[in-house]
């Protein structure tokens, strides 16, 4: 229990009372009577102020947490007192964690803008405080429990009690994009978040039916021994495929760990770049599983880590995040050679192969052009890569001393070595998409759905 500072003040008013005592010895009876009845008070609002086990306290949150976004965390608080109370609610979500509503914070006087606003609890009406939290990495974590603090009737005292709310939490990767996408989906609103419609063009490889000759035919559809036996032209329709192959790289070597300073990244925390693309790689699974076709996923560093053969369903999205919500970046050289050996030997259908990897310069970046070129022929193959703002920032500042000067020059040759390594792939046959952090999930989703609409899988 603690003293509300108008309790302090009435105590203290004790003083002066018995100070006075000394000119006339009478007040030193009525200072002490003025104690014991502050003292009554104090008591007396402590008795009347509701007891712990009048409160209820609970959390809401979702069991898997979105790297790179706001998460909602609801509490709930109830009275079941038959008084209103004056109260504050504190969460102890994990000390890793980064929150916008610091006030439900039990270390906000740790924060500049801490700010602790009570509420008031009515008797039998519940009241439900939102917060957000950000995580900064994937991983097993776990809320602490939840703490309220509550003003007695006369405003004399506080009581606080902690409520036991201690649950495990895990962080997978950004997982509400794709709950986003799937409300935006179900309104025909997906222009509103970046996605573009795509209509399936072509004519398809698949043998549908035979009809008449329309004005507008093409003469290569034209089906010459049907319109023998029938006397009139007769052409082929074909029907586009709706069921194809999508094979997902990830790289999870040295190149990957890196974090990208994304201005549009509110969270507080700079995501690696392997975050990025596993974000975008479980968009394009569960985009790709929505219309019918096939995925599947290889990881790879200095040698494969993960495997997961093409499959069709939301059943192999769910493998996906299970798989994907471990994997790591390591400080290793990544070993192309082995990853497209591997999936040489375990996939040969043609397919999309999409490669989430960065560009180096030197070595690596030799061996990336080599292993890549061979693969284009049988495949389309689709290396989305980072680019880094710092870098293209760099590129463009105007040099305002001899350092900056140095810095400009190094940029423009990372800049200008990027832009050859892509444009030697994209001579080779091989499709390139180099963009920034915060735009990479919906360029990759936007160029598969191209890339569908034409039939070039």
């Amino acid at each position: 229990m603690l003293l509300t500072p108008r309790a302090l003040l009435l105590l203290l008013f004790t003083a002066p009372l018995l100070a006075l005592g000394a000119l006339a010895p009478l007040m030193v009876y009525v200072g002490i009577g003025y104690l014991l009845l502050v003292v009554a008070m104090i008591a007396a609002d402590r008795a009347l102020s509701p007891k712990p086990q009048q409160f209820t306290l609970t959390r809401q949150n979702d069991a898997r947490l979105s790297l790179g976004a706001e998460n909602r965390v609801v509490v709930r608080v109830e009275n079941n007192s038959r008084r209103a109370v004056r109260a504050m609610a504190r969460d102890e979500f994990p000390p890793q964690f980064r929150a916008d509503k610091i006030f439900l914070d039990a270390r906000a006087q740790q924060h500049e803008n801490a700010r602790a606003i009570p509420f008031l609890f009515k008797p039998r009406i519940p009241v439900e405080l939102l917060y957000h939290v950000n995580p900064p990495r994937r991983g097993d974590y776990q809320f602490g429990d939840l703490n309220l603090r509550w003003w007695g009737v006369l405003g004399l005292v506080i009581r606080q009690a902690r409520f036991p709310a201690r649950a495990p939490v895990k962080v997978y990767p950004n997982l509400l994009d794709i709950r986003k996408y799937e409300l935006q989906a179900r309104k025909g609103m997906l222009q509103e978040i970046g996605l573009r419609q795509a209509r399936m063009l072509g004519s398809g490889t698949e043998f549908e039916r035979l009809r008449e000759y329309q004005l507008d035919d093409e003469f290569r559809k034209i089906d010459w021994k049907a319109t023998a036996r029938r006397g009139k032209p007769v052409t082929r329709e074909f029907e586009t495929e709706k069921s194809q192959t999508v094979m997902c790289l990830l790289d999870a070597g040295r190149l990957m760990r890196p974090p990208v300073n994304d201005a549009a990244n509110q969270t507080g925390h700079a995501l690696a770049k392997i975050d990025y693309s596993i974000n975008a790689v479980l968009m394009l699974a569960y985009v790709a599983a929505l219309r019918g076709d096939r995925v599947g996923l290889l990881t790879f560093a200095d040698e494969v880590t993960n495997y997961l053969a093409p499959r069709a369903g939301r059943g192999q999205f769910y493998k996906m995040l299970a798989l994907l919500y471990a994997v790591e970046s390591q400080p290793v050289e990544s070993d192309y050679v082995r990853a497209f050996s591997y999936l040489g030997a375990k996939h040969k259908k043609r397919s999309l192969i999409v490669i989430f990897s960065d560009i180096a310069t030197g070595i690596a970046a030799n061996t990336l052009v080599r292993q890549l070129a061979p693969l284009s022929p049988r495949h389309l193959v689709l290396l989305v890569a980072i680019s880094d703002p710092t870098i293209v920032q760099l590129a463009s500042q105007i040099p305002r001393d001899s350092a900056s000067v140095y810095e400009r020059a190094v940029a423009e040759q990372l800049v200008d070595e990027r832009t050859l390594i892509l444009e030697t792939l994209r001579q080779r046959g091989v499709l390139t998409l180099d963009v920034p952090a915060n735009q990479l999930t919906v360029a990759v989703v936007n160029k598969y759905l191209e890339l569908k609409a034409r039939g070039r899988i």
